[in-house]
């Protein structure tokens, strides 16, 4: 679930009795809202049209105030001007300071325990960090105390109504955004192609070095058949050659041992006539 999801109806009963509240009833009412448990967000009861009249009644005014202050600023605003608002309960003023830890909370994500004591005269880190739990208790923010560096780091929190002065001014920072976003988005999409290019361009050239490897190794594998091929052609015509000198050597021996016999042969003829 969202984190504070469940608190975009809180306010609704709210804002249905402000259409017939006037006067002392709408002031109570807004009263009754900054009291009353999971409101956080109080921007539509501050533009109902009997809500606004108290903004020019000089005994209802300070009510008018008080729920500026609860719709978008802080704690220290209040503070600024309490001589002239209603007092705060116990209730009252614990909210208003969740209220300031959330604004705190969207302006910077690591919050010195220094500066929120400061900010909410809140005197020892105990009360401290118990404050930060009830809200995170709430689901109103989240995030981590870090009592070693004593900080509390936040991760996320519910957003506050904005003032209508400064619709104008997000909405500067919102185009300019969107400029850059789109800039960036322009600049991601042309590397993209970019590396598409390059990618095919690496693939042809892999796929005409493969086929230039294979027509080489084919010419290599037909010079090594080649060589062989003509190796045994030597080869044969070696051993014929070899066969037909033995042929003669034999020849050449046989004539030989007839004519050696033929001497003694003589020899014993002449013993015989002897």
């Amino acid at each position: 679930m969202e984190l504070g999801s469940h608190l975009s109806t809180k306010l609704e009963p709210f804002v249905l009795n402000a259409k017939s509240a006037k006067g002392a009833g709408a002031a109570k009412l807004i009263l009754d809202a900054v009291s009353a448990q999971g409101v956080y967000f109080f921007a539509e009861l501050l533009d109902a049209p009997n809500i606004q009249e108290l903004a020019n009644s000089e005994q209802h005014r300070a009510h008018y105030t008080l729920l500026e202050i609860f719709t978008y600023k802080t704690y220290q605003d209040y503070l600024q001007q309490r001589v002239a608002l209603p007092d705060l309960s116990p209730a009252q003023t614990t909210k208003l300071k969740h209220l300031s830890l959330l604004s705190y909370a969207m302006q910077q994500r690591v919050l010195p325990y220094s500066y929120l004591q400061t900010n909410l005269e809140i005197p020892t880190i105990r009360q401290l960090e118990d404050l930060i739990i009830e809200a995170i208790y709430l689901d109103i923010i989240r995030g981590r105390l870090d009592q070693k560096e004593q900080q509390f780091e936040v991760e996320y929190t519910i957003g506050r109504d904005v003032p209508h002065e400064s619709i104008t001014e997000i909405l500067t920072c919102l185009e300019h955004w969107s400029i850059k976003t789109a800039s960036v988005l322009e600049t991601l999409d042309s590397k993209l192609v970019a590396l598409a290019e390059h990618n095919a361009s690496r693939t042809r050239e892999d796929a005409e070095h493969e086929e230039t490897l294979n027509v080489v190794l084919k010419e290599v594998a037909e010079r090594v058949r080649e060589k062989q091929n003509a190796n045994k052609r030597s080869a044969g015509a070696a051993g014929g050659r070899k066969d037909m000198r033995d042929e003669d050597g034999m020849d050449v021996d046989e004539s030989g041992g007839k004519n050696k016999k033929a001497p003694q042969e003589v020899k014993r003829v002449r013993r015989n006539r002897m």
